[in-house]
Formats: C-alpha cells, structure tokens, sequence
C-alpha cells in the first residue's frame, strides 16, 4: 500500500519526515527482548512538528481559558532563547472573541506582533483551544493521503510510559478524499505544558481500511485447531531459554517464528 505525503501548508518543506521506530527512549532495556511491545511500537508513523533544528516551543495551559505559547531559537552551540511569549485567554463561556498578548523578549527581533501570531498558528490551532477545556492542538510537518478505502488514525505515542502523560483526542479521518491537515489534539490540566523540537514526534498515524468487520464465534474444530497450535507454541518456547548479560531470561521463539512468517 502506498500514502502519499504533503507538507504542512504553512511551513512547507520544514521538519522531520514520519517514521517507523521500534524503541522508546524510557523503556527498560529488557523491552528488546519483547517483540510483540516492539511491534506495536512500529504499528504506526512517529510524526514530528514543522520545526528547524534550532527552533523550539513550549504550549501551557494555565487553567482559566489561559494559554501561553512560548517560541525559542538556539545560536550555534548555544543554548535555546526565548524569542516571544504569546498569551491567550479565551472569552468567558468560550464564546467570542479571544485575547492574544504578544511580548518580545530581544529588541530588534525581525518580525512584528502579527508575525509572531502568524508563527503562532504554524505550530497550533488556536480555534481549537479550550475544546474540551485546556485542549490544544499541535500541527504537524507531514500531512497523509490514503488510498481509496482507507483512513488515517492519529493517536498518541504508543508505549510513553513516563509520567505525566496528557491524555489525547484519537480521531481517525477518511483521508483519502479529505485533505486533512495533520493536527494531535491534546488536553491539559492547569499548570502542564507540551515542549516541541525538531527531533520529538508529537504523535502517531496509523493507517486502516474502512471496511465492516463481523464478528463470530469459533467452530467447534477452529477451536481445537487454536488450542492444539497454543500447546504447541508453548512447548517450542520452553524450550528455546536464552539468558541475557543481566540474567534475565527469554525465549525467541516467538520472533523466529515472526520472521518466518514474513519470508515464507
């Protein structure tokens, strides 16, 4: 199957293209020795925000329909600097008009108040905020065109265990005649914030096809069939133990068989 890509309209061309990847930078290190934590690891595309190498952000909800947006730049072999803070506060009930403070942090920065909310909405949705209370939405540098009869799903990472974790809206989109414009839609509790670079996806696609699936229950003999195959694997495995440098044991049978499936 093949997707097609597009850049973010705003910011074309800018950040890191999606990408597969097996391991999480907190997991412990026995995590290798799982395969099928690995698999769902790479069920989906990392995709990461339409960010420079020397550019960074920092999103917080203060509570109260209170956002700060906060933009950094790092000189060469220095560390990041904040440019200028945006603060929102959304209207009493969410209901009209929202207020947008902009401050300058270096004097002679090359960019005005309308700039700097223009760069605002390169990296979040504004609309968007406050839905459901503290909700923010992060664009992304890679938009996604399935093929006919596919969605795209956007969803957190899979498998970031470290705390604390911001719970995230997953929609799936039917984007193979919408042009959806790739966002992740987090939410917030009052005092946490979401930091974005160049190198830190900030979240996951995963691409299904729109088809009815029917669920029944297995014969008598498919179920003997499924027994029979779990004793079965059961016994190979017990009998395939490797022990890794820190003692730990594990079987591999479960990826060798993987991988035979895959080449037979």
């Amino acid at each position: 199957m093949e997707v097609r890509l597009f850049p973010n309209s705003a910011r074309p061309g800018v950040g890191l293209k999606p990408r597969r990847e097996a391991q999480r930078p907190l997991l412990p290190q026995h995590a290798r020795q799982c395969p099928v934590l690995e698999a769902g690891n790479t069920a989906g595309f990392l995709v990461f925000p339409p960010l420079e190498p020397y550019e960074s952000y920092y999103v917080g909800y203060d509570g109260d329909g209170r956002y700060v947006f906060v933009y950094y730049m790092a000189p060469p072999n220095g560390t990041p600097q904040q440019m200028f803070t945006v603060t929102i506060q959304m209207p009493v009930g969410s209901i009209g008009a929202m207020r947008e403070d902009v401050q300058f942090h270096h004097q002679g920065l090359p960019i005005n108040r309308d700039q700097a909310l223009l760069m605002l909405r390169q990296f979040i949705v504004p609309e968007d905020l406050g839905t459901p209370p503290g909700a923010l939405a992060l664009r992304a540098a890679t938009n996604f065109q399935t093929p006919a009869g596919w969605d795209t799903v956007y969803t957190p990472i899979f498998n970031m265990i470290e705390r604390p974790v911001a719970p995230m809206l997953v929609v799936r989109v039917e984007t193979d005649w919408y042009a959806h414009e790739t966002e992740f839609r987090y939410v917030l509790q009052p005092g946490e914030g979401i930091s974005g670079s160049h190198t830190m996806p900030i979240g996951q696609v995963m691409f299904v096809p729109r088809e009815e699936i029917t669920l029944r229950e297995c014969t008598d003999d498919e179920l003997k069939t499924i027994r029979e195959s779990q004793a079965t694997f059961a016994q190979h495995k017990a009998s395939q133990r490797m022990t890794t440098a820190y003692g730990m044991t594990y079987s591999p049978h479960y990826a060798q068989k993987s991988r035979g499936q895959k080449t037979s």
